[in-house]
């Protein structure tokens, strides 16, 4: 089975309705941290860091450096926000960054 059919299955589609329950910075704060570990959050954090920085035109290894991620991740991200689904385009597009 490929990754994009499995995560988009029934499953998936329950945890994307419970997300969108989420009101506050305190509720994401309390669910994600229950839904994921310490190093996942952080994870997601310096990627959408790494977004934000990329979006900007920031050079790649300075992103990395500053972040502390390797330029392969720095890399990963800017290739899903030209290439994704434009998740990262659209919250960019809504927070005015972008």
């Amino acid at each position: 089975m490929r990754h994009s059919h499995y995560w988009d299955a029934r499953k998936c589609g329950e945890l994307w309705q419970a997300i969108l329950k989420l009101k506050t910075p305190e509720e994401c704060r309390k669910f994600f941290r229950d839904l994921c570990t310490v190093e996942e959050i952080i994870a997601m954090a310096d990627r959408w860091q790494a977004a934000k920085m990329i979006t900007k035109k920031e050079d790649y290894r300075a992103i990395a450096k500053r972040i502390g991620m390797s330029t392969t991740t720095v890399t990963r991200v800017a290739h899903w926000l030209t290439h994704g689904e434009g998740g990262y385009s659209l919250i960019l597009k809504r927070l005015g960054i972008k």
